[in-house]
């Protein structure tokens, strides 16, 4: 893969940078059926054409374009949505250098499979610290999450759901 900063998270789960037109065509290779870019097609380093090359290899490819200076919550939620959606497939996530990734896969592990911080830093701790601003966009999510488990009446070790 030419992919910068490639990892795979479970059997079912890979994260990268932004993938090239060869990284694509061995997605079914590796068994990949979802595509799901986190990057605005805007992006400096953005492949053009991305959906219909993806398209071409009879995978699925939705675009959730998280802006750097401005992720939203809600955009974490709809991650998660599809995440669910696509339950049983295997997932390939990527973003301009897999730092946007990294993060949404960070809050994923913590409060949907409830893993330890240990755990769910990875792959986050081995591609970058996340700068103010998605620091300030993981205590967002910390923050509505636990308002969820509040209001819910559960413990925090249980995840909610969307």
């Amino acid at each position: 893969m030419d992919a910068e900063n490639t990892h795979q998270v479970f059997d079912w789960l890979w994260s990268s940078g932004q993938l090239s037109e060869s990284d694509i065509r061995e997605l079914p290779t590796l068994g990949i059926d979802v595509v799901i870019n986190l990057a605005p097609p805007t992006s400096s380093n953005a492949l053009p054409g991305e959906a219909e090359f993806v398209s071409r290899e009879g995978l699925v490819y939705i675009q959730i374009p998280v802006e750097w200076e401005r992720p939203k919550p809600e955009q974490f939620a709809q991650f998660v949505g599809v995440l669910k959606t696509f339950a049983g497939h295997k997932v390939w996530v990527h973003c301009a250098r897999n730092m946007r990734v990294s993060a949404f896969i960070y809050l994923y592990r913590k409060f949907v499979l409830s893993e330890s911080e240990e755990e769910a830093s990875f792959p986050m701790c081995e591609i970058w610290s996340p700068n103010e601003t998605w620091q300030t966009f993981i205590r967002q999510v910390s923050i509505l999450h636990s308002n969820i488990v509040i209001k819910r009446g559960t413990s925090p070790a249980t995840p909610p759901l969307p």
